[in-house]
């Protein structure tokens, strides 16, 4: 009896599991492995609330990391890249949208082998009903406009004040200015 249940279980959850959502989406490849483009409605959650109760005002303000609840099955989405060449800017993009419900178009990467499921890249957002797309690609223009002083050439993480001071405190390891001095040393005897 047992395995019966598990065996209708299984056929129920399969169409979850199997849906394509790429329909309808005008994603950019990136030529990623596993990536599928992937068009779906969603609300924009703070991950951290949705996973303890831990819940402040406006996703956080920024300090937080936001998720999608794809609401063809109530799945729990990571973004965790916008349009733009650098992994980053995600959740500044959902940002304004804290708490919609929205419809993005962009990459899915789903590998069950490489532990890689509902891993997001977001290209376009809007709120449902909307007409007009925002492109998520402001991450770069936001970070210039928050951090004056570190204009200059060269990709932003070598400018970012935080970077700079976690380098400053802990190496570029990690493992403490000290102990990276040892590391480096004995790499080279």
């Amino acid at each position: 009896m047992k395995h019966w249940i598990a065996a209708a279980l299984a056929l129920v959850a399969a169409p979850l599991a199997a849906q394509d959502f790429s329909e309808g989406s005008e994603a950019r490849s990136w030529n990623l492995y596993a990536e599928q483009p992937a068009l779906f409605e969603a609300k924009v959650v703070d991950i951290l609330c949705e996973l303890t109760g831990d819940c402040p005002d406006n996703c956080g303000d920024g300090r937080r990391q936001l998720g999608l609840v794809r609401a063809a099955d109530n799945v729990l989405v990571f973004p965790n890249k916008n349009s733009q060449p650098a992994f980053t800017g995600a959740a500044l993009e959902l940002l304004p949208y804290c708490g919609q419900d929205v419809e993005v178009d962009g990459l899915m990467i789903e590998d069950p082998d490489l532990g890689a499921t509902n891993v997001y890249l977001v290209q376009k957002i809007r709120t449902v009903g909307a007409e007009e797309w925002v492109k998520a690609n402001t991450w770069t223009k936001k970070w210039a406009a928050a951090n004056p002083e570190a204009k200059g050439k060269g990709p932003w993480f070598r400018r970012d004040p935080r970077v700079n001071a976690a380098i400053e405190a802990d190496g570029y390891l990690g493992l403490g200015v000290e102990e990276e001095a040892e590391f480096i040393k004995g790499l080279h005897e």
